[in-house]
């Protein structure tokens, strides 16, 4: 359901502190959007899905899976809450990464100047440190929404800023301000004296206190209805081998995700500094939190309109990233590419993924990253090595 107005007291108990500070392979159908849409119609643009029908037996429907993995949570009690969707940075590259390999899901997108950033859906798992914690943008309503989740941001830019706070989700926004921890739980965590902004830059929260913060203000953290993705232990029999999955959003932002046979998983690996060398290096992307590197059992990349509002935002970079309706992406599961189509008919819903005859894809259980790229973006192909080149309109 969407975030009901009513369901907190006002004023929020977490409002910010406004005042700190080559051709497509394979070949799809084009589409063009030429305005910002800001909520999905109830017709896909381009396309149709059909209705799976799903039966189970009733050993199976006793067993407590998570709707977001298709695997059993770390704690059960987990899932009667509300997930929690976080701005996680890449940048500066100084600054380590917490918490992102414990994530249910996460979408990577590209913001501006360059960098892109997640924001990672925390469900299934908790995690002690998650960050840094970054600034918010228009993108990260449609994940907020899908997965009526707590948003969890370092303030924005004021155009921005001033739409969280004027919109319905109002009361779900959870960034740090005034005199306000240790609840919500952010902390400054100093890593280098090289960052200055150590606010900005050095924010890190707590999942794992969020549900008690929430108890004491009597906030509402109740049980979600989620729509569950469609999850299989069994292979796909059809698609396309494909070993790297490269995305380069700019010449100072690029990765791949390296499909590891033995484990059956997808590490990340990307850039090691800001610098913009001429020569593309890699490094394995660590979880300085579990120690471990940032992987994935799905890998999808999904094609999505990039537009601006207005010329003072496309002056600035601020853009619209348009999840909504439908649109092509790709599948990437057991080391095979699968085209595919994503749907988001109902706007309190996660993404219907689909073949291209509208018969659903079976996701591989387990974590899933999403690459948002823009619609006129690029693949080129190098043997079982895919290319993509983020462009937009």
């Amino acid at each position: 359901m969407a975030p009901d107005p009513d369901a907190f007291p006002s004023p929020t108990p977490f409002q910010p502190d406004v005042h700190s500070s080559a051709s497509l392979v394979p070949t799809f159908d084009s589409q063009s959007v030429a305005t910002f849409t800001p909520n999905p119609t109830a017709v896909p643009r381009n396309g149709t899905y059909s209705t799976p029908q799903v039966s189970s037996s009733s050993d199976a429907a006793s067993i407590i899976i998570d709707p977001l993995t298709g695997l059993p949570p770390a704690d059960p009690s987990l899932l009667q809450r509300r997930p929690l969707a976080i701005k996680i940075a890449l940048y500066p590259r100084v600054v380590p990464v917490f918490g992102l390999s414990l994530v249910d899901v996460a979408f990577e997108y590209y913001i501006e100047w360059g960098d892109s950033r997640f924001i990672g859906v925390f469900y299934g798992h908790d995690a002690s440190q998650v960050g840094p914690v970054r600034s918010g943008r228009y993108f990260d309503e449609h994940v907020l929404r899908m997965y009526h989740a707590y948003y969890v941001f370092n303030n924005a830019d004021p155009r921005e800023q001033d739409y969280f706070l004027g919109s319905d989700f109002e009361r779900f926004l959870v960034a740090p301000g005034a005199n306000n921890a240790p609840c919500p739980p952010f902390f400054t965590f100093r890593w280098s004296k090289d960052v200055s902004d150590v606010n900005h830059f050095e924010q890190y929260f707590d999942t794992t206190k969020f549900s008690n913060c929430l108890a004491k203000k009597s906030a509402d953290n109740s049980y979600q209805s989620l729509r569950s993705s469609f999850f299989s232990a069994q292979a796909p029999i059809t698609g396309t081998p494909v070993k790297r999955i490269y995305t380069r959003y700019s010449d100072n932002d690029y990765d791949y995700w390296d499909y590891d046979s033995s484990s059956g998983r997808y590490l990340r690996y990307q850039q090691p500094n800001d610098l913009g060398d001429p020569v593309e290096t890699y490094v394995p992307l660590m979880d300085n939190l579990t120690k471990q590197q940032v992987a994935a059992d799905n890998v999808i990349t999904l094609f999505v309109p990039y537009t601006f509002a207005n010329l003072n935002e496309q002056q600035d970079e601020v853009y619209h990233v348009n999840l909504i309706d439908s649109g092509n992406a790709l599948v990437f599961r057991n080391g095979m590419a699968v085209p595919a189509r994503w749907f988001r008919t109902d706007i309190n819903q996660p993404l219907l993924i689909t073949n291209l005859d509208g018969t659903p894809i079976y996701l591989k259980p387990g974590q899933t990253f999403f690459q948002v790229i823009g619609e006129s973006s690029i693949l080129s192909q190098n043997g079982t090595d895919w290319h993509f080149e983020f462009h937009t309109p």
